[in-house]
């Protein structure tokens, strides 16, 4: 139940706390007090849309918290939080702040996503608008309504998956098939290129091997002369420098055995020395060995340019183009055994929507029986609240279409991600009368009492904590907004509820009142919420009754309404 809710620079509320009771909480005031402001400010703790225009004037940011008291036995609901890693208290505070660069949530003082907040607010309260009761009278609406059941859960988890499953094989499916077509029509360009590609036998390093080759042996004439020149100086030539260094060597020799400090010179020369020797033996070899082949350099040279020009043909680099031929060689394969694809996917495609059958006639089935629970249900409500004939129905058909996903009873079924079924609600509220649709029958009032009964027994089923009805007693009066008033407090054993009202009946039946007034100053005007006192009590439901001019006869009246009302 909600123990607090606090409101602070929010539209005409300066600052308002109240502390609504267990059972029924009425909520009454003139036309214009505020009373929806008090419904904003509620819808905004439970995660709807926050404008930054009802920010007070003057204020930097408005505030809306309430402080609920949580069963530690909802699952469901502790399973949110700790995904949300808000530590689990049975006191839990749901905050808002709206700025003008935006809004912020908050549960525990923990910041939350708006989603979370909502998740949980959806959880923890069902707040009925002015205009909700309008959704009844959409039957796109009463599928949802139906399936609110938790009975019915476990049908609709199995029927979403197994469609689910249908529609990812069906995409797969439609995928290949595109794929299939795309690739006929490029199937001869892939064979022409995937031909010219294999011809041109690319290697991954070719090209650096290609230019090291040619660089040799575009140079072999330098190497031949500057190598020549390196082996003459060591004996063929005019200037022989191994016989000088020979010279040198023995001389070091000579002066290392007279002086000292020759002998680390001298070894460090006999190792220079090696060094010379070598590069002139190398020098010889390797002019033995250098290639002189203008057939060969041409050969590479256009090998080069071939090269060059299919990299630039395919806008790729070697790497990227052996890359795209084992691609476009795989796709052709691919092509080549689309039929045996394509029928292995139908195959699963087959079996899915099998499981996807089983699942949508058990759901079917499923609806059946509760929409006939259901109507019962309501038929009962509905008497209770002054419709002593009502006959109720929910009809469950299937949704048929010639291009239906499987056939059942001779008929082709279709599938929604919802279900196979087409719902609807009717309704008879006179005797001797046959149900009709209820989009097109029910009057206003008593569409308020159908959605009053469908909420009693959803609050039943669902175990709901907190009910706010922002007047649904819309297009009532009399004996039967009476009738409503009790149902009101009667289901207010079950849950806690909070209901603005008009009706002095139903006020009538409060647990606690609350009023709502409007007053201005100099230069502001001000919302604010009070708890009445039972004499307080007694004449709002008097002023209900008569208007401002509350009269000792209305207050008789008042008397009598509250002293009728049965727990």
């Amino acid at each position: 139940m909600i123990k607090t809710i606090y409101v602070k620079d929010y539209a005409l509320i300066d600052e308002l706390e109240i502390h609504p009771g267990k059972g029924l909480n009425i909520v009454t005031g003139q036309t214009g007090a505020g009373k929806s402001i008090i419904v904003g400010a509620l819808n905004m703790i439970l995660g709807e849309r926050a404008d930054t225009e009802t920010i007070r004037a003057g204020a930097s940011k408005a505030i809306a918290e309430a402080l609920i008291h949580i069963d530690k036995t909802d699952s469901v609901l502790i399973g949110l939080l700790r995904e949300a890693e808000i530590e689990f208290s049975q006191d839990l505070i749901l905050r808002r702040e709206i700025r003008d660069s935006g809004s912020r949530a908050f549960i525990n003082d923990t910041p939350v996503p708006i989603s979370v907040l909502k998740q949980v607010g959806d959880r923890l309260v069902d707040l009925h608008g002015q205009h909700d009761h309008q959704l009844l009278l959409r039957e796109e609406n009463h599928r949802t309504v139906l399936d609110s059941n938790p009975e019915l859960l476990p049908f609709t988890e199995r029927y979403r998956v197994d469609y689910e499953r249908c529609v990812d094989i069906q995409k797969s499916l439609s995928k290949l098939k595109k794929q299939e077509r795309e690739l006929r029509e490029k199937q001869e360009l892939y064979r022409f290129q995937l031909k010219e590609l294999e011809n041109i036998r690319l290697e991954p390093d070719e090209i650096q091997e290609l230019e090291a080759e040619m660089k040799l042996l575009d140079n072999a004439e330098i190497l031949d002369q500057k190598a020549g020149l390196i082996s003459s100086l060591g004996g063929d030539g005019e200037v022989d420098i191994l016989s000088l260094l020979a010279t040198i060597e023995d001389a070091l020799k000579d002066l290392s055995e007279i002086e000292q400090e020759f002998e680390s010179y001298l070894q460090e020369f006999q190792a220079a020395s090696i060094s010379v020797q070598e590069t002139v033996q190398f020098a010889e070899r390797y002019r033995n060995n250098i290639e002189f082949n203008p057939g060969r350099l041409e050969f590479l040279r256009n090998r080069q340019s071939d090269i060059r020009k299919i990299c630039k043909k395919y806008d790729k680099d070697i790497p990227d183009l052996i890359s795209y031929m084992e691609e476009i060689r795989d796709q052709l394969n691919l092509a080549d055994n689309f039929d045996v694809e394509i029928e292995k996917i139908e195959r699963s495609l087959n079996e899915a929507r099998s499981k996807l059958k089983e699942s949508a006639i058990g759901l079917h089935h499923a609806r059946i029986s509760y929409g006939d629970n259901l109507a019962r249900e309501i038929e009962y409500e509905l008497k209770s609240l002054g419709i002593e004939h009502a006959r109720f129905e929910v009809r469950v058909d299937w949704i048929q279409d010639a291009s239906g996903w499987f056939e059942i009873d001779g008929k082709m079924v279709s599938c929604q991600d919802d279900g196979a079924d087409l719902i609807r609600f009717y309704i008879s509220t006179n005797k001797g009368e046959s149900p009709k649709p209820l989009s097109k029958t029910a009057s206003g009032g008593e569409i308020s009492r159908i959605m009053l009964a469908l909420k009693s027994i959803l609050a039943k089923e669902q175990s709901l904590p907190v009910m706010i009805f922002d007047e649904i007693d819309t297009g009532i009066s009399g004996e039967v907004a009476e009738k409503v008033g009790r149902t009101m407090r009667k289901l207010a054993g079950i849950c806690q509820i909070i209901a603005i009202t008009h009706q002095p009946q139903i006020a009538s039946q409060a647990h606690h009142h609350f009023k709502v007034m409007k007053s201005e100053t100099a230069d502001r005007t001000i919302t604010t919420m009070t708890l009445l006192s039972p004499d307080e009590h007694v004449t709002e439901v008097a002023s209900l009754m008569s208007g401002a001019n509350v009269t000792s006869s209305s207050l008789q009246s008042a008397r009598e309404l509250i002293s009728a009302v049965v727990d």
